[in-house]
Parts: C-alpha cells; structure tokens; sequence
C-alpha cells in the first residue's frame, strides 16, 4: 500500500481587509498601489450584502479581498504583515515617487529614506489610510543598491547589524 502524500498548501490566494467604503479603498488602492477590481469576482461585492470586493494588482493572481466594516465585522486593521514583491523597476519608481500620500506605520508620510536594508532584499513598510500594513520589497539586493539606495544617497534602515548577515553567509 503507498504512503499518503503529505498536504501541501497551495499559493496565496487573497487576504481579507476590513475597510470602512470599499468603494473608496479601492479607488485609494488603485490611484496608490495600483490595484483593480477583479471582475471575475465581481458577483461576490454585488450579488449579496457584506460579500468582498476583490481587487489585484496582478491581474488577479494575488487579492486583496475588501470587506466593510460593520457592527457585527468592526474595523480590526490588518497588522500581520503581509508582503508584495516587486521588480527593481517598480521599487525604484515607488521610492522615488515618495513622499506622498502613502503612511509609514508611524501615521507620517513614508520617505524614500525609511527603506530597509534586509541583506537579501530591500522593503517598505506602509499603511492605508485605514490603519492595515503591509510591506513592499524587492529581493534584486544588487541592482536596488545600485540604481537606488547609491545614486540618491539613501541611508536605509536596519533591523540588525551587517556581520550577523556576512557571519551566516560564510
């Protein structure tokens, strides 16, 4: 008899968002982040009350799934982190277009200087204007320091010292 093969889940689908207008975090999420309405789900925001409305930034590959708040679903911002990856292009351009409207966690407009030096991959921590964070990075390390973090004379954040990368990497 051949073993059971071991579940394994699939890729990331959506993340439920609780906002107070969807229309209105969308259209945020859209002028921002480059986000749109996935028609394919459409049935779901229209077709009954409290159903999401999904919107992607990828054509449809990765959501978010935005649902209004209300008395029974209260607004709880989204606070686990979750993390969209980009080419060295579009980082590139999204620091540059900083700042602007986009928050720090902090509640102040994220600077191009409030980027983060991970050693394998370059991020931005930001919030809607609702309170929910997310990250945006770009794992192209190189090329990032290269065509941004040097040419602007950025100073990134760190979260850790250097030599506890270099030692790892050894």
């Amino acid at each position: 008899m051949a073993a059971a093969r071991r579940f394994r889940m699939g890729r990331l689908d959506h993340v439920h968002i609780r906002v107070p207008d969807r229309a209105e975090a969308a259209a945020w999420y859209e002028e921002h982040l480059g986000f749109e309405a996935v028609e394919q789900f459409d049935f779901w925001a229209t077709g009954f009350e409290g159903g999401p409305l999904q919107i992607s930034a990828d054509g449809g590959e990765t959501m978010l799934a935005l649902f209004e708040a209300t008395e029974s679903h209260p607004m709880v911002p989204q606070q686990t982190g979750v993390a969209f990856s980009v080419d060295v292009e579009t980082f590139c351009e999204f620091a540059r277009s900083l700042p602007g409207e986009i928050r720090s966690p902090l509640g102040r407009p994220l600077v191009p200087s409030d980027v983060i030096d991970f050693d394998m991959c370059w991020a931005f921590d930001l919030t809607d204007p609702w309170g929910n964070q997310y990250e945006l990075n770009c794992y192209d390390y190189d090329r990032v320091k290269a065509e941004l973090i040097e040419p602007d004379a950025i100073t990134p954040t760190r979260y850790w010292p250097r030599e506890l990368y270099d030692d790892r990497a050894r």
